[in-house]
């Protein structure tokens, strides 16, 4: 019985499993940027046995999928008792780049199973219906207060399902590690989670003109609200709505479908970034990090051994990268330090230029800035960190031929989660490792600390040691062991190009 009313879910072997509960209203008609409403109550069993909609997604090359009408939650739960009486609560923020996604892809019954746990995934807001900054708009950032509100409906109803309200963590990839740490960082959001899990999404990540993706210049995960409101007076006008007083209403009359076909909406610059300056979030979050004002709450963190690999995979397979290319990339990205990376990255270190882009993008946008992001939270809370490094790891996006995945972007999902309809065929050791991360990621959950006693020690990571301890995480006999993070991705020579 949740508190709008009673739901029917499903039962399996070793779970429970609740879909499609609202926690917001509808924001859909004159209710389309605006901040979460209130559900309206029913009385009969609400069938929860069937997946909610994704949120209306897509446009440009992509077919529009989705809908407005998608504020839904999934709760799975193991069937036991708690021995301490309540159980943990675990809630998953997908990722997508802030554009895509939706939070019935992830099963989360191995985490609910292994860790005696309640996890719930979230869908929220993506592109302009959770983006849009304007004039016009008191609000913006709805994809987090979409996420805010989703936390308050756990704190009010996580009894219901087992779980203890007071040991919530909120935990994320990519946009969705992003936004975990956008709330690590938001007044509003004290006291809604106890632990938190950010992977391969920190608020220190930033990145050079082209440094990412060709198309975009150079910058990092947040938006000045200048910038925000800026691109949103240019969608409106792209789609025949200038008149600044009358805006939000004028497009408030556009289709969802209308909307993502618009140019002026797609980008560049796309909807897929957060802003600052904002009620939810006041402070550009890799500030409030670099000083030290964020929730003090434990923190597993950590990304991927090949991060650039993914990056690299849409654009490679339309514009082969050559070396010719990659000069050309590192000079746009890199100006008069052009040739001090390729010097530090050289083309005879790889098997390919497109490999050897990669590395540069691991390095120098996710792994050294994850690194200080580390540093900062580690001096005022307890951070544990993690690189997952299984090389042969099953790959969740399109590969092209001759670019290998390696670890890359979003490889550790499957290690996870399920992700219907991938297959991954683990190995043994592979299936072994999935184990030991699911065991992992719910101690963590439980205590604040991921160390078990059937497990390799991981030991706390302290920014004040020269070699602070990162957890490597790969297959086999010792793949579980304590990396050199910052030698292994360079960071000391990135450190001196700032």
């Amino acid at each position: 019985m949740t508190e709008s009313g009673p739901v029917k879910g499903a039962l399996f072997e070793g779970y429970r499993s609740f879909q499609a509960i609202p926690y917001a209203a509808p924001p859909v008609g004159e209710r389309r940027w605006l901040e979460p409403g209130p559900v309206a109550a029913w009385s009969e069993p609400r069938d929860a046995t069937k997946p909610p909609n994704a949120c209306v997604q897509g446009g440009g090359a992509k077919p529009v999928s989705g809908a407005e009408d998608c504020l839904y939650l999934n709760v799975t739960t193991s069937r036991g008792t708690a021995s301490s009486g309540l159980k943990p609560v675990m809630v998953w923020l997908h990722g997508g780049a802030f554009t895509s996604g939706f939070a019935h892809r992830y099963d989360p019954h191995r985490l609910a199973q292994a860790g005696d746990a309640v996890v719930v995934t979230v869908n929220y807001r993506l592109g302009i219906f959770g983006l849009l900054a304007h004039p016009g708009l008191s609000d913006t950032d709805f994809s987090l207060l979409d996420q805010q509100a989703a936390l308050r409906w756990v704190q009010r109803n996580a009894r219901a399902f087992g779980g203890d309200p007071n040991n919530v963590t909120f935990f994320g990839e990519s946009a969705g590690g992003l936004s975990v740490c956008a709330h690590m960082t938001s007044p509003s959001s004290a006291g809604l989670f106890h632990r938190a899990g950010i992977q391969s999404g920190i608020c220190t990540t930033d990145w050079p003109d082209q440094g990412l993706d060709p198309d975009s210049p150079a910058g990092t995960g947040w938006l000045s609200p200048e910038e925000a409101r800026a691109r949103g007076v240019v969608a409106a006008q792209g789609v025949g709505c200038s008149d600044p007083k009358t805006a939000i209403a004028c497009m408030r009359n556009i289709s969802a479908a209308d909307l993502l076909a618009s140019p002026a909406v797609q980008g560049p610059p796309a909807f897929g970034y957060l802003s600052y300056g904002s009620r939810i979030l006041p402070q550009h979050p890799a500030k409030a990090l670099a000083e030290g004002r964020f929730h003090r709450v434990p923190v597993l963190v950590g990304s991927n051994l090949d991060e650039g690999r993914a990056f690299v995979l849409a654009y490679h397979a339309r514009n082969p990268i050559t070396a010719e290319r990659y000069r050309e990339l590192l000079r746009t990205s890199y100006g008069e330090n052009a040739d001090r990376v390729e010097a530090q990255y050289p083309l005879s270190g790889y098997d390919s230029p497109a490999l050897a882009w990669a590395a540069v993008i691991t390095d120098r946008v996710i792994a050294c800035p994850t690194l200080r992001g580390e540093r900062f939270l580690a001096a005022k809370t307890p951070v544990y960190a993690f690189e997952f490094a299984d090389r042969n790891a099953p790959a969740v996006l399109p590969v092209p031929p001759g670019m290998p995945p390696g670890a890359m972007h979003t490889s550790e999902l499957l290690y996870l989660f399920d992700i219907p309809p991938f297959n991954p065929n683990f190995t043994e050791v592979q299936k072994a490792l999935s184990a030991s991360m699911v065991r992992y990621w719910t101690r963590f959950a439980k205590t604040g600390n991921p160390t078990a006693s059937e497990l390799p020690a991981w030991t706390r990571f302290r920014g004040t040691n020269a070699v602070p301890y990162v957890q490597s995480l790969g297959t086999g006999d010792g793949g579980i062991h304590a990396v050199d993070f910052g030698a292994e991705h360079q960071c000391d020579f990135w450190n001196s190009l700032e």
